[in-house]
């Protein structure tokens, strides 16, 4: 009689499941014959997947999976700062009067509000409050609050996406940010999710590995990482991930997106540095998946590969993916950079950073939480 009731729940599970997969917007588009018919030009395209540039273990062993899971839900110490983090607040005025030099506004994470050449662009704006298909399956953001609600963002001239893991790219955030967005940039098979979501093919464009794109006046060239994709049971790495460079006349800007370290970061400083800002990623790292994630040494080495004048850690300070304690990434990159003396840039999130002032410094914020 047990085991019956047990395989019914099982079951019962199991249905819950499939139905919440096939029917939940969440989870985004699958690419038809068309399409996959256009990837398969790609050289990180092979077998109906995309791949990495070396072989990069993706799938950890049921022993690992199982210690990651109980990690998740046994309680450790400082995963999670001890109250809500505060944000620095910003209006909608003062986005749209801001014309002058160019700026940077941290939400959290890796997603960004970048104010250049009189454009406003967003790089993997995750505005929703956890990253996952469903609230019930993952952790509120560590602060009540955002810079600015999403609603009262204006007018959004480009949108650049890294990859479409949940905390990176979130349907909630598209569904209101998508009719105040003139442009969509993804690496290739992304843009089948903001299609079903709504978002005119005209208004999306995708790039494979070293492929660019310019606008108006700004040139986006879409760069290797070392990661993987997939928002469903059975579409990991069926969309390509990327890092993002976003060049202007007088400024180079490259953002890591999601990355274990790799020869990648060395063959685009060596391509297209040095960068006068590098936001890298450091943060949600774990020794089981080492090869996908950077430890915040790796980051601060990553930075110097790339050539970058400034590096400024990010993937942290927002949710917890990983159980290492909230400050370690902060802590230990800022550690690293200092001993390979390369300027490291900390700001509160919401803090704008001015890119003409090279010599302000920022506090260890994050300590008051601890």
């Amino acid at each position: 009689m047990i085991g019956m009731t047990i395989l019914g729940i099982v079951l019962l599970l199991t249905i819950i499941t499939i139905l919440f997969v096939n029917i939940s917007p969440q989870f985004g588009g699958k690419a038809t014959k068309e399409q996959k018919a256009i990837y398969a030009k790609s050289e990180n395209y092979k077998d109906e997947k995309f791949v990495n540039k070396s072989d990069v273990q993706l799938d950890m062993s049921f022993r690992d999976m199982g210690k990651s899971l109980l990690g998740y839900f046994k309680p450790i110490p400082k995963t999670s700062p001890k109250e809500s983090i505060s944000v620095e607040k910003i209006d909608s005025l003062n986005i749209v009067q801001h014309k002058d030099s160019t700026r940077l506004i941290w939400f959290g994470h890796s997603a960004f509000l970048l104010q250049i050449n009189n454009k406003n662009i967003l790089i993997d704006p995750m505005f929703g409050d956890v990253p996952a298909p469903h609230p019930l399956l993952g952790g509120k953001r560590f602060s009540k609050e955002l810079p600015i609600e999403i609603e009262k963002i204006p007018q959004i001239d480009a949108v650049l996406i890294s990859h479409d893991h949940y905390d990176h790219l979130d349907y909630d955030s598209i569904k209101k940010l998508k009719d105040k967005v003139n442009m969509f940039y993804t690496p290739l098979g992304v843009g089948i999710h903001l299609e079903e979501w709504g978002i005119e093919k005209e208004r999306i464009i995708e790039l494979d590995w070293w492929q660019e794109t310019r606008f108006e006046g700004l040139v986006f060239r879409c760069t290797p990482a070392q990661h993987f994709s997939g928002r469903g049971l059975t579409d990991r790495t069926k969309t390509l991930w990327c890092s993002w460079i976003i060049q202007s006349e007088s400024e180079n800007i490259f953002f890591s997106g999601d990355s274990g370290y790799a020869s990648h970061f060395k063959e685009i400083g060596e391509k297209y540095g040095p960068f006068d800002f590098a936001m890298m990623e450091c943060g949600q790292y774990n020794d089981m998946w080492s090869e996908i994630h950077m430890f915040p040494e790796e980051t601060a080495q990553a930075g110097l590969d790339i050539k970058a004048k400034k590096i400024m850690p990010i993937h942290w300070g927002a949710f917890k993916l990983a159980m290492h304690s909230w400050t370690d990434p902060i802590e230990r990159v800022t550690k690293k950079a200092k001993e390979l003396k390369i300027d490291i840039v900390t700001p509160k999130i919401g803090t704008p950073i001015y890119f003409n002032e090279s010599d302000k410094l920022y506090d260890n914020w994050w300590s008051k939480y601890d």
